[in-house]
This record gives C-alpha cells, structure tokens and sequence, in this order.
C-alpha cells in the first residue's frame, strides 16, 4: 500500500507540492550551488508564493538539507534493492552508476559543495549526519570486502578508494562531457565507470 493511499487529499497535495519543491531545489542546486541559490529561486521554479513555500521549509538550510537527505535516502533504497548475490565491487559499480545517471539527469552530486558554510550547516542537521553514516558505513563495507576479494587494491588504505569513490559522484568533468562532447548520457555514464573503476590504461 502506497504512503500516499494513506493521506488525507489535503495532505496528499501538501507531499506533493513538497515532492515539487525539492525537486526545484535539487535542479537550482545543481546549476547555480546553495550560495547563490534563493528561496525565490525556489518558489518561483514551483509556481507558488515565498509564503507558501515557507509553510513546507522555514529556511533555506532545512530545504537543502531535506533535498540532500532524499538524495541519500535514495542511495540506499538503491542498495538495498541490488541482489544480494551481487559481488561487493558490482554493488559499487552500480551505486555509482545510479549516481552518475541522476547527476546526468539533473540531480546533485553526494559531496554538494566545498563550502565551509555548507559544510557546517549539515553538521547541525542531525537527521541529515544519520543518513550519511548509515549509507558511509554500508559503501565502507563493501570496499573492504572488494579488497578483501582482490576486485579493489587491497595495499591501497580504504579510506583512500572511499573518498575517491565518493569524489567520482561530483566529477565535473560528467557536466563537460555532457555539455561539449557528442556522446550521450548512456556513453558517459560507461566510460565514467571505466575511468573511475578501472582506471585510464589498459
């Protein structure tokens, strides 16, 4: 049974605009970054006044961190749906995969922004530090146990292939591809894997 089968109508149309008001964040995030993204930007994107919009999000870190917590959620819908017979470095693959494909597709990266600022602000938001060490600690496990089968190096410290797995999520160079070369987002999406798994000799 569906959540929203559950609701109210009333209640069912507040989720959805919600639904709206996040995905408007996620694509100004992605195109313009939170420091110059405006909560005007946002309700404007949605068709719905200042007002309203603050009646969803009392502020502009509660609406980035909520975008930022769908997007992780996401992640680990998606491993938990991967077949448990999967070898640990097919699961990485398709995670990062499943990444790639919603940066392509307009999304945001897992490491949304250098900025202090950001940084700081996500640090507060408790809902948002849970879910990121739930979906750290299940991507860590699988680096070790990939290393542990010789799929990934195992001399190379884990800590050094998990940060450089999760710096291939905001790789800019996807918007350059994506943007100046003739491929398309299946083709890059492949020889993203490629480079990032595999390395660029042969």
């Amino acid at each position: 049974m569906s959540i929203f089968s559950k609701l109210s109508f009333k209640d069912q149309a507040f989720k959805l605009r919600e639904n709206a008001i996040l995905d408007a964040t996620t694509s100004i995030l992605g195109s313009k970054g939170y420091d110059l993204m405006t909560m005007d930007d946002v309700a404007n994107a949605v068709g719905i006044s200042k007002p309203s919009l603050y009646k969803h999000f009392k502020s502009k870190e509660d609406l980035v961190g909520e975008a930022l917590i769908r997007l992780i959620d996401g992640a680990i819908d998606f491993l938990a749906q991967l077949d448990d017979e999967l070898p640990p470095f097919e699961k990485l693959k398709s995670l990062l995969e499943w990444a790639l494909r919603v940066r392509l597709e307009g999304g945001m990266p897992f490491l949304p922004s250098t900025s202090n600022h950001v940084r700081e602000m996500l640090m507060r938001n408790l809902k948002y530090i849970t879910r990121v060490l739930k979906l750290n600690g299940q991507i860590e496990k699988l680096v070790l146990a990939a290393q542990k089968t010789g799929d990934l190096n195992p001399e190379l410290p884990s800590d050094v292939i998990l940060f450089s797995y999760y710096s291939r999520t905001c790789d800019p160079a996807v918007e350059y591809l994506q943007r100046f070369s003739k491929m398309d987002n299946e083709a890059i999406i492949q020889h993203m894997l490629q480079v990032a798994l595999g390395g660029l000799t042969k």
